[in-house]
């Protein structure tokens, strides 16, 4: 798919979560909740040349800022598209940070809060 007023510039894939979504990394042992949606790769240069060639995912699709967690620590995550999927054991995220952002866990994801929403 291209873009129509840069015929070579493709256009970004539609995001397929959702802020509040619980997603699992595909090739990482970390999960995390989803606090903020690019549509493409909004990060640096540096940070995408430290990812390793073999695992560098595309840029022209959406990247998820998450509150994550491993079993040894809480942390943020920013992870293309492709390398999520949706969580399917339906936990609540035990980030210490997901209750400032999400008043409530309900069917498996979470809702922002209110004054959060832009």
């Amino acid at each position: 798919m291209t873009n129509e007023t840069n015929p070579t510039t493709k256009t970004p894939s539609p995001a397929t979560f959702t802020i509040g979504d619980v997603v699992r990394h595909r090739l990482f042992p970390f999960r995390g909740v989803i606090f903020d949606v690019d549509p493409e790769f909004n990060n640096t240069e540096e940070w995408w040349a430290s990812i390793p060639e073999e695992v560098r995912p595309r840029k022209d699709q959406p990247f998820y800022h998450l509150l994550a967690e491993n079993d040894e620590a809480s942390y943020v995550a920013y992870v293309s598209q492709q390398n999520l999927v949706l969580e399917p054991d339906g936990e609540p995220v035990q980030h210490p940070a997901v209750q400032q952002m999400f008043d409530r866990f309900e069917a498996g994801r979470y809702r922002l809060r209110p004054e959060i929403r832009n």
